[in-house]
């Protein structure tokens, strides 16, 4: 089971990395552990053991000895404990600053008579060399106190420990304003990182604000204002302009415009009207109107898309998992590499040890691998964010990067290429269609409703009814069986059909005693939107349509589509089989809507499910399209792919950069300063690039 633990102030995303690892490892109760960054939420995947009174103080200890000023306590505390601090306190650090500035100050005076005077010398050396180092204790406080804890914790390597053990050797040969400016770099740098994530996190929280704040209740003759996690089924709700919708339900009064956007991402209006159903979460543009609630909160569209986001950390991509693990040992390697740049220049050239110890600390400094560890997962997290903009929700960045890698895509027809608004297009003879009609209404699948809806006459009672998945019903009576249904329903009872000919469409095929009645024809329309975006993604990708109609429906709507290869007369077993025997050399993802798509969804690499479908559907999927438009799932490729393009680059930045450096330091050739813009400027600039995917204003 799942649990969530607030993590206010928890910034670092190598400290988060560090503590999903400890919580894992020296928690019974904890089988696995993920840090979802928009939230602050520690996403615990916890054995029957938990106990949360227990757990909190545990799970605290051990963020506290991995990183200071992270508030953890209950996630179900989340409103009533305010958290906002400064990331850290730099108190001790403004300190050290005025004290080094003294300290500098001092040394500019006095330097010009130290070859002439060996009192000012003495002096000098006096007061000069211990203010360097009382504010460097100040100014190096912070980076020495994670230092000490990753050395209590048995994590030696790290960031902090190499920036420590560096400027503790540039001190030892005196270059005391380089190690201070080092130490002053790093933490204004740091604090701009800091700065620059939480700016993002805001800025993706607004893009996937989908917060209900309060209710308008109908009590009686009185509006009440209620927490809408308190509404039941049933309650009449007050919906005015500029509100949000609380939870899903049916308007009883009133017409109006929705604003759709924030589950969609569409900016056109909708009208709705008495008896239409409204998701929550959609802002009502109009005029008042009254919702009977038919869910509760927690089980309404809006409370389980926040969900989703929450979670959609515990999915990570293989690079950002990668990152984590190269982290981990690439620190060590590293300063393995310094101790032996120093102990071999040093043996074959004592005398100039100072200069190669230098080197070594110079090395050290650029090696810190902040920018990788900072920025990959900081561009899924926006990658994530964007896409929820569009309407498209990934629930983990492994689907994020694992789409760019398709190159096959298999499509359900109703509902996703068409519009799922069945019309009856013709029928064999009233007798056949009042004997259709009087069964389908038994039945919730939309061509059975557009029958009904159809027909306007009276019904035979019929009991004994049997709905068979992909097939149709039977009926029995003391005359005999009735079936209703697709060929393959008729096939399977030796009914032979008559009709020479069938026209293209849904087709309903009627027999009542063994005797072949008639059919009723029904057809769908394709929505304007699939037409063009099939046809674009089809340069692209080898797409196939599965569909349970017939043939000469089937060939119609791939015509239309731009001639793709399609599978027609599948049951909703058959579609998984049909699915699996395309050819494919990379990945294969699915797209569907339906409570039958429901199997496929899961069963392919990456299921996606359009958000006007089925619960089963959506829940099963790995990406949700809230919207009704298949164009959304072109502009999920292309945020997977830029997402992607802006992580390499990242990668390639970071290392290349480094490499370079690295290679400068080695041969003596760079400095402390030059060090600090290879780890701390490329950082920036990393974390900035990661960035574009929230502010760009590209497709």
């Amino acid at each position: 089971m799942i649990q969530k633990i607030m993590m206010k102030n928890l910034i670092c995303s190598g400290c988060s990395g560090k503590i999903e690892k400890a919580l894992a490892e020296e928690l019974d109760y904890v089988n696995s552990a993920s840090f979802n960054f928009p939230n602050q939420v520690m996403l615990i995947d916890a054995t029957d053991d938990y106990d949360e009174e227990k757990a909190i103080p545990e799970i605290k200890k051990i963020v506290d000895s991995i990183e200071d000023g992270v508030e953890t306590f209950s996630y179900d505390k989340r409103h009533l404990i305010d958290t906002i601090k400064g990331v850290e306190s730099y108190i001790s650090f403004f300190i050290g600053l005025v004290l080094y500035g003294l300290a500098y100050l001092i040394g500019f005076f006095l330097k010009t008579d130290l070859d002439h005077d060996s009192v000012v010398a003495a002096n000098f050396i006096m007061w000069y060399t211990p203010i360097f180092f009382v504010g460097y204790g100040f100014i190096s406080f912070k980076i020495f106190k994670k230092t000490l804890k990753g050395v209590r914790r048995k994590e030696i390597f790290n960031e902090n420990m190499l920036m420590f053990i560096a400027t503790i050797a540039a001190m030892f040969l005196r270059n005391y304003l380089e190690a201070g400016l080092v130490i002053i770099f790093f933490t204004v740098g740091e604090y701009l990182q800091h700065r620059a994530v939480h700016r993002s996190k805001q800025e993706v929280n607004g893009l996937i604000d989908l917060k209900v704040e309060y209710a308008n209740v109908r009590v009686g003759n009185e509006v009440v204002i209620q927490d809408p996690m308190s509404i039941k089924k049933g309650d009449i709700l007050i919906v005015k302009n500029g509100e949000k919708i609380p939870v899903d339900g049916e308007i009883i009064q009133g017409t109006t415009s929705l604003n759709t956007s924030a589950l969609t991402g569409e900016s056109k209006l909708s009208t709705v009207k008495v008896g239409d159903f409204v998701l929550s979460g959609n802002i009502n543009v109009g005029n008042v109107i009254e919702v009977r609630a038919k869910k509760e909160y927690h089980e309404s569209t809006l409370s389980r898309l926040v969900d989703l986001i929450e979670n959609s950390t515990n999915h990570k991509a293989k690079t950002e998992n990668f990152i984590t693990k190269f982290a981990r040992y690439y620190t060590p390697i590293v300063t393995i590499a310094a101790v032996m740049l120093f102990a071999s220049k040093s043996f074959f050239d004592w005398a100039n040890y100072q200069d190669y110890l230098y080197d070594a600390a110079t090395f050290l400094v650029i090696s810190c691998p902040c920018a990788l560890v900072l920025s990959i997962p900081l561009s899924y997290f926006a990658g994530i964010g964007a896409a929820a903009k569009k309407g498209i929700l990934f629930k983990g960045s492994s689907f994020l990067h694992m789409m760019t890698n398709v190159d096959t895509i298999g499509l359900d027809k109703t509902g996703t290429l068409t519009h799922g608004n069945f019309k009856v297009a013709t029928f064999s003879n009233d007798e056949t269609l009042k004997i259709c009609a009087s069964v389908e209404r038994f039945s919730n699948h939309p061509i059975a409703k557009s029958i009904v809806e159809f027909y306007k006459g009276e019904y035979y009672d019929y009991p004994n009814i049997e709905e068979i998945p992909g097939y149709g019903i039977v009926v029995q009576t003391d005359e005999g069986k009735i079936l209703v249904g697709n060929r393959k329903l008729m096939n399977k009872h030796k009914i032979k059909v008559t009709d020479k000919k069938v026209m293209s469409g849904s087709n309903v095929f009627v027999s009542r005693n063994g005797k072949y009645e008639g059919h009723v024809i029904v057809k769908d329309s394709l929505k304007s939107s699939s037409i063009n975006t099939i046809r674009r993604l089809s340069r692209n990708y080898n797409i196939t349509m599965l569909t349970g109609d017939n043939d000469a429906m089937a060939k119609e709507v791939a015509t239309s589509l731009g001639s793709i290869d399609f599978r027609s007369n599948l049951l909703p077993e058959e579609k998984i089989k049909a699915f699996d025997e395309i050819k494919t050399k990379k990945l294969k993802l699915f797209v569907g809507d339906g409570i039958n798509d429901a199997p496929l969804l899961k069963n392919a690499d990456i299921g996606v499910a359009m958000g006007n479908g089925s619960e089963v559907a959506i829940d099963v999927a790995d990406v949700i399209i809230m919207g009704d438009d298949i164009n959304l799932l072109e502009q999920a490729t292309q945020v997977a792919k830029k997402t992607k393009r802006i992580v390499y680059e990242n990668i390639i930045l970071s290392l290349g950069v480094k490499f370079i450096f690295l290679l400068f330091a080695g041969f003596g050739l760079s400095s402390m300063l030059t060090a600090i813009f290879a780890d701390v400027g490329i950082t920036l600039i990393a974390v900035l690039n990661s960035l574009r995917l929230i502010y760009s204003r590209g497709k």
